[in-house]
């Protein structure tokens, strides 16, 4: 009798189960076969309980796969493209210096994504991840496949950031031996965007390269922006065990910076700026290389190197004069004042090694997984030096340099995670890592102690070195295949870096006693799907944070400055949840009229400071409530997303100032965003795009600064109109 073969795929925790059936009824089990893949719904979904040499199990995590988002991406719209994450609050400088928006969770400061550990395909891209830990460059979206979220429960794996872990994961070719792919979009304000990626494979070898070109006039006046990146990686495949890459990723940019405006100035007009002769200039240069290998189905090695050199290079005429104080020519000299100079060079070496393992023990899967780290970073900082009376982009020196300091960091790290798994329901994770970090500061800066009658500082070889371990604990019970309870306990530590200790002109100073940061995260929720119809994960947390660095206001001879000082400690503790519904092809089985969803990424913090001077008063940056509703729909060829943003009041310093004339600190008031994105498929290969981001041009600002790219309000974009086409070929 002929036999008719059929195949059942089932998914679960990342691996297939082949059954094969016959005719006859008679079955037969094939060997398993595990898959490395994320479960999402929409485009939004969670990490297997081990990806990528890592546990995730019992771990808050969340990963967005890129290409199925509608959303600005020629100009990386943060908020559109990550808001449906529960509670990140979104510092958006694109109009006021920053290409690469920062972020925060949970009431941490959001500036630069200082408290986050943000990477790259695995490995680290910010500036220098324990002195100077700023996100200066993040890969084009277009060229981004998944985004990786990891809370708190990130510190044992990744390193001990408070904030958790973003990964952006990129585009790494297509099956066949060439595809080019090309999208140019054009908006509002002079926006023209081209991006062109080509990839393949070609027999044991995967190639995947980018290469994008952006231009932008601004929103506000003197905000011009010209940015160039690119992108080389290749993988090859030498047998079914090994196998070895290569990743170079280039970065250049120029920024016209506006600079920051006081109450009065942006309530009047939030477009205008006081400044023209302030530029930057952040050359970006990363280099990685890595070797997988499997030595058998149950253990995997992996080796990661990182090379980075890159440059931050500032001419601006800013910070020594208030934002309400125009920068005008001199009646006695005829010529503007002389610029400030500042140039600052990152040299960091990178080296990761992890390993997992998984053995049997009371009949079922156990998981080991553990890893050393060695990393050593370089950071030379010169700065207050006279440039130019001049108003172009211009880096010419005219005096000798006000600090020029030297930074050495040598990091040792050490973790290990045994993910203990009781018959498939209960899986307790217990961890620990072990740091040491070394810190070497020779040279000499400007005393901004206002005490000391010391012109400047000199560091002769200063050394400070920390040694210290972390603890984690997660635990996860699997109701069934498609829910499970999830909660996580993990300590990290965040050392003072050189912008803590080293501020930029003189309306800011800092406290010469600062002491290090460390915290507590605590995390317990419920997630889950039911079929095809809802997603959703509720969860709250604690955060106990401790020596937080905060500025005050302080008056001394009738001048008002910022200091930079150890404000006490807080509690931050909340609720995070994301609800999505499928309601057509899903809750309503129908697709008749096509593809109907929608969701809401809600998060409540309440961050008060529990210690020190400003105790029962509320964390700065940290707004109450966080709420982003949006819709999608997809019928036939047609595509759209609409979302609802809302963020609360916060407060730009620990005092919690509702108003102060120098616009550095006092309230930032809430605000509400609609953005609008879609696209048209005009057959498989060519799709048009169209949007409008801020539809009702709210007026709203995320940021008050008293240095770099201020000082003063940072307005954010109003109403911004985009059109592109984009094809694979």
């Amino acid at each position: 009798m002929q036999k008719q073969i059929f195949l059942l795929l089932c998914i679960t925790g990342g691996t297939v189960l082949v059954q094969a059936q016959t005719k006859d009824s008679l079955s037969f089990n094939l060997e398993e076969i595990p898959i490395i893949t994320y479960k999402t719904m929409n485009g939004i979904g969670r990490v297997n309980d081990n990806d990528g040499l890592v546990i995730y199990s019992g771990k808050k995590n969340e990963v967005l796969t890129i290409d199925t988002l509608d959303a600005n991406k020629a100009i990386n719209n943060t908020r559109q493209l990550i808001g449906r994450i529960p509670g990140v609050n979104i510092i958006e400088t694109e109009s006021g210096g920053f290409t690469a928006n920062g972020i925060g969770f949970r009431g941490l400061n959001p500036y630069q994504s200082i408290e986050t550990n943000t990477r790259q395909n695995g490995y680290n891209i910010s500036a220098d991840i324990f002195g100077y830990n700023e996100a200066y460059y993040l890969p084009p979206m277009e060229a981004v496949k998944n985004i990786v979220f990891l809370r708190g429960a990130a510190g044992l794996a990744y390193g001990p950031q408070i904030g958790g872990m973003i990964n952006y994961e990129l585009k790494d070719g297509a099956k066949k031996p060439f595809e080019v792919s090309m999208s140019q979009t054009a908006g509002s304000y002079g926006l023209f965007s081209d991006f062109t990626s080509v990839g393949g494979t070609i027999g044991k070898l995967k190639y995947y390269s980018f290469f994008k070109y952006r231009n932008f006039d601004g929103w506000r006046v003197n905000s011009k922006q010209e940015q160039i990146s690119g992108f080389v990686g290749l993988k090859y495949q030498f047998n079914s065990k090994w196998q070895a890459g290569v990743e170079y990723t280039l970065f250049r940019n120029t920024i016209q910076m506006p600079g920051g405006l006081n109450d009065s100035l942006f309530n009047q007009n939030p477009r205008q700026s006081l400044r023209a002769r302030n530029w930057l200039q952040s050359p970006w240069n990363l280099l990685s290389a890595f070797i997988n290998y499997d030595v058998s189905k149950n253990t995997h090695i992996q080796i990661k190197s990182t090379y980075m050199n890159s440059d931050r290079n500032l001419v601006w005429r800013n910070e020594d004069v208030s934002p309400q104080t125009p920068d005008t020519i001199n009646p006695a000299t005829h010529a503007f004042e002389p610029r400030e100079l500042g140039e600052q060079k990152f040299q960091n070496i990178t080296n990761e090694l992890r390993v997992l393992h998984q053995y049997q023990w009371l009949k079922s899967q156990q998981t080991i997984a553990g890893g050393v780290r060695y990393a050593y970073a370089n950071l030379t900082k010169k700065h207050a030096a006279d440039g130019t009376t001049g108003s172009d982009l211009d880096f010419t020196r005219t005096s000798d340099w006000g600090g020029y300091m030297n930074f050495y960091t040598t990091n040792i790290a050490a973790y290990l995670e045994n993910s203990f798994n009781f018959n498939n329901k209960l899986i307790i994770t217990p961890g620990v890592r072990y740091e040491y970090l070394s810190t070497i500061a020779d040279g000499y800066d400007k005393n901004k102690a206002e005490d000391s009658e010391e012109k400047y500082i000199i560091a002769n070889n200063f050394t400070s070195t920390r040694k210290f371990f972390l603890l984690g604990f997660a635990f996860q019970y699997n109701v069934n295949d498609h829910f499970n309870f999830y909660g996580n306990y993990n300590q990290s530590y965040r050392p003072l870096t050189y912008s803590n200790l080293t501020p930029f002109g003189t309306i800011a100073r800092i406290d010469k006693n600062l002491k290090d940061i460390s915290a507590d995260n605590i995390d317990i929720g419920f997630r889950g799907t039911f079929k095809n119809i809802l997603n959703f994960d509720f969860s709250v947390f604690y955060l106990n944070y401790k020596n937080r660095v905060g500025t005050i206001k302080k008056t001394q001879d009738t001048i008002t400055y910022l200091f930079r000082t150890n404000t006490g400690s807080s509690e931050n503790k909340g609720f995070e949840s994301y609800v999505e519904l499928n309601i057509l092809q899903g809750l309503i089985p129908t697709n008749q009229f096509g593809r109907l969803s929608i969701y809401n990424s809600f998060a409540f913090v309440n961050a008060k400071y529990i210690t020190g001077e400003y105790a029962g008063k509320y964390v700065e940056y940290a707004p109450q409530q966080i709420e982003r509703i949006g819709l999608n729909y997809k019928y036939k060829k047609l595509s759209f997303n609409i979302q609802y943003s809302y963020t609360a009041k916060c407060y730009g310093d620990a005092d919690n100032t509702v108003f102060d004339q120098s616009g550095l600190i006092g309230l930032i008031p809430s605000y509400q965003i609609i953005d609008f994105s879609s696209s048209f498929a005009i057959n498989k290969n060519c799709k048009v795009n169209f949007g409008i981001n801020n539809i009702a041009n709210e007026k709203y600002f995320t940021l008050r600064t008293d240095e770099y790219p201020g000082p003063g309000i940072i307005p954010s974009i109003g109403r911004m109109i985009y059109a592109g086409i984009s094809a694979t070929f």
